[in-house]
């Protein structure tokens, strides 16, 4: 499980920094009022290190519980994915992905690795946006989903970043959302791809921020109080 320690700005030196710098990257994403929290697949297969294809996400699991239950408290859309096979997809040849990671085979609908992780919990309100590739959003209703509910800004969080967290957010960046990706609540296999994909997302597609920083954008919306949920995260 990666080590996060907010070193994803200045990860490749000084000379790297400047040349994003002249080019123009790193702008700051607008945050606007009406924003939804997706989830991404933080299933049993990616967040327990007994399945060929997860590690210990713990801590990650953990953050994005504490972001889930405070997006609800206002009012605030959460939508987990997860990524989920027919027989006949996981045993054939129809999804190309399969043939570059096959290791995902596993990921077969009903199974134990496309559960939800226990430690997160799923309320009548959440949706669940079932997907056969790396982002959220390829094949799926998840763009229409967002228009319907008048989202303009994403949080994203989840596993793994350097996966389908990184593809879902870049796609969601393509289809007009302001994005966020909350670092702690975001995991990987290794500590390489993950700090390699925040700092690309903090360049190029997203704010990557932290888990106060999140709860604290929820706190301020409209109309919204969130002072017990911050208390507890800080404590």
């Amino acid at each position: 499980m990666p080590v996060d320690d907010h070193r994803s700005a200045g990860l490749h030196g000084a000379e790297t920094d400047a040349t994003y710098d002249r080019a123009g990257f790193g702008a700051a994403v607008p945050r606007g009022s009406r924003p939804a929290l997706v989830v991404v697949d933080l299933t049993r297969g990616f967040t327990e290190p007994g399945f060929a294809s997860g590690s210990d996400l713990t801590r990650e699991v953990t953050a994005a519980a504490v972001l889930a239950t405070t997006a609800r408290q206002h009012d605030v859309p959460v939508i987990y994915t997860a990524i989920s096979y027919t027989p006949a997809e996981a045993d054939g040849d129809s999804i190309a992905w399969l043939r570059k990671a096959p290791g995902m085979r596993a990921l077969r609908e009903g199974s134990e690795e496309v559960a939800l992780d226990p430690r997160l919990e799923q309320h009548a309100c959440d949706h669940l946006v079932l997907k056969k590739g790396a982002s959220a959003f390829h094949g799926t209703g998840l763009a229409t989903l967002l228009t319907s509910l008048g989202t303009d800004t994403l949080l994203v969080c989840g596993a793994t970043t350097s996966g389908c967290v990184r593809a879902t957010a870049v796609d969601a960046v393509q289809c007009g959302f302001n994005t966020l990706i909350v670092r702690e609540a975001c995991g990987d296999r290794a500590q390489g791809p993950h700090d390699a994909a925040l700092f690309d997302l903090q360049a190029k597609y997203a704010d990557v921020i932290g888990l106060y920083d999140a709860l604290a954008y929820l706190d301020r919306l409209p109309g919204r109080n969130t002072a017990a949920p911050l208390a507890s995260a800080a404590g």
